[in-house]
Parts: C-alpha cells; sequence; structure tokens
C-alpha cells in the first residue's frame, strides 16, 4: 500500500487543487474590481485559484500518466559549507530597510539601496551598476503603480515631489 502512493501521488494534486479552491473560496469575499486600478484584489486571487486547480488537474493526468517524480539532486548547494553570516546580515537589512526609508526616501531610492544590499550579499562587487539597476527598477515599479492608479507615496518625498 505504501509503494502504491509512492507510485502514484494523488494526494499532491488534490493538494493543489485544494490551495485552488481555497485561494478560490478567499476571493470570493474579496472585491474583483477597485476604482483605481480596475483590477481589484480579488482577481489576483481568482486568477492564482484558477491556476491552481488547473496545475493540479494537469499533474493528477501526469500521475495517471504514469509520470514519476524522483528526487532531483540539489543544485550545486554544498551542505557542509559554513553559513556566510555577512551576506545573511546584508540579506536581512535589504529585506527591513523599506520599513524606515520609504516614506522619506520613496520607493525608487528604497529600492535601489535594498537591491544594492541583496547584490551585495550575493557577492556582487559593481556598486555603481547595482544602484543603477536598482533606481531604475524602482522608478519603473513606482511608475507602473502610479499607471494603475495605486498611490505609493511621491516619487522623491524629501524634494516635495
Amino acid at each position: 500500500m505504501t509503494s502504491f502512493h509512492a507510485a502514484r501521488p494523488y494526494w499532491l494534486a488534490a493538494i493543489v487543487i485544494g490551495m485552488g479552491g481555497v485561494c478560490i473560496w478567499g476571493a470570493s469575499f474579496l472585491p474583483g474590481a477597485s476604482r483605481y486600478a480596475g483590477i481589484g484584489p480579488g482577481a489576483f486571487a481568482m486568477i492564482v485559484g484558477v491556476g491552481l486547480v488547473l496545475l493540479g488537474g494537469i499533474l493528477a493526468i501526469q500521475i495517471l500518466r504514469g509520470a514519476t517524480f524522483e528526487a532531483q539532486a540539489t543544485e550545486s548547494a554544498d551542505t557542509d559549507r559554513p553559513v556566510n553570516h555577512k551576506a545573511l546580515a546584508l540579506a536581512l537589512i535589504a529585506a527591513a530597510v523599506p520599513i524606515v526609508t520609504i516614506q522619506a526616501l520613496g520607493l525608487p531610492l528604497t529600492a535601489m539601496i535594498s537591491f544594492t544590499l541583496v547584490a551585495r550579499a550575493f557577492g556582487s562587487r559593481t556598486l555603481w551598476l547595482d544602484l543603477g539597476v536598482g533606481l531604475v527598477l524602482g522608478s519603473l515599479s513606482w511608475l507602473l503603480f502610479n499607471a494603475l492608479g495605486l498611490q505609493l507615496g511621491d516619487f522623491l518625498p524629501f524634494i516635495g515631489g
């Protein structure tokens, strides 16, 4: 009996479909449209839920066809390698930076700082490139959200605009 469940893990498809059902049920309580962007939070949750149900169905079909699911070797992870505490601290600081700076500096500069810290945590040594990429990504994000009618504050609040 154990080998049947291991060979045909229908429970996995059922869990994915169940998660989709929960998303769809939760989305039914949220507004599907908003005044500003036209797309409300319920629409995104509904899309995710429907996607999960479809993926669960596809997974069930794959299991029915006899697809096997074997553990893949980890990418290039070396479990014996010690934790890089400096990189971990930089990533944690990058995650915390928006809490402190987004209202005072705005999204573009906050994204620039966070992106640069995360890039450093992953070993990047190109400071000016990381700052530039972070600034461009943050600016594009601000412009996109602004175009959708979502208010993320001023572009550069410390200069009043």
